[in-house]
């Protein structure tokens, strides 16, 4: 890898063999390490690269992104050179736009794009919402995380955690509650779209939208669960992302 790809890009499992890359984008406040445990069950067949945002982990002294174009278009220069062999992508929540976006960008750049784009928890980038998290004081903010369940309790309350992972938080969420996607935006990739059937942030209707952002096939898979239903169904998941890549 380059310096710029090593900056962005984590490689927790070797698989020079592999026919795809797999890029991974985290929901807000989300680390790389999310998907460690993705990247195990795939590995040797597919080469799962997480994306480490700046402003957390091994990136915490760095100024957050908060703008999502903005953040799309750097993610676009660090994953523009691994894009020599196939490439896919997975994105949660505001990854799942994020991932969109780059792979608009790496069509309208490299004239080729993903063979395949999974969205999961993030309702289709023609809907919006008014939503001003980002706006709330801190207490406002785990009042949040704590509604969508994807952050550990323990975490929540350790207040030298919270100084450490809110200012990343606040501004991811900046970045995906101002983010405003084109309504006739499209990919030629085809697009599986993963939600929860209780989710609070994406109803079925808004899952299905995602159908009108690609010239290829779409398909939307419906699990038992809230925001983070894939945190109780990560075999389920990651038996799905197999079939997809196999067949891309």
């Amino acid at each position: 890898m380059t310096e710029e790809e090593s900056l962005w890009i984590r490689r927790f499992h070797q698989s020079p063999e592999a026919g795809i890359r797999l890029f991974c984008l985290p929901h807000a406040g989300g680390s790389a390490s999310y998907f460690f445990p993705m990247s195990r069950s795939l590995t040797p067949a597919v080469e799962v690269l997480p994306v480490q945002y700046p402003g957390r982990q091994d990136r915490r002294f760095e100024a957050c992104v908060d703008d999502l174009h903005e953040l799309a278009d750097r993610i676009f220069e660090a994953v523009r050179g691994l894009a020599d062999r196939p490439v896919a992508f997975f994105g949660h929540s505001m990854g799942a736009a994020l991932a969109f976006e780059v792979a608009l960008r790496m069509e309208a750049e490299l004239g080729v794009g993903p063979r395949h784009l999974i969205v999961s928890g993030r309702r289709a980038p023609s809907t919006c919402r008014v939503e001003q998290v980002h706006l709330r004081d801190d207490d406002g903010i785990v009042a949040e995380l704590r509604m969508l369940s994807g952050t550990a309790d323990d975490m929540l309350g350790d207040h030298d955690i919270l100084r450490m992972i809110l200012p990343a938080v606040r501004a991811d969420y900046r970045a995906i509650e101002t983010y405003r996607g084109r309504s006739d935006g499209a990919v030629s990739a085809p697009i599986t779209v993963l939600t929860g059937d209780a989710d609070p942030r994406v109803s079925l209707a808004e899952a299905h939208r995602w159908r009108s952002h690609t010239t290829g096939a779409a398909e939307v898979l419906v699990f038992p669960g809230g925001h983070f239903y894939l945190n109780d169904h990560r075999n389920d998941v990651n038996g799905v992302v197999a079939r997809i890549l196999a067949g891309a």
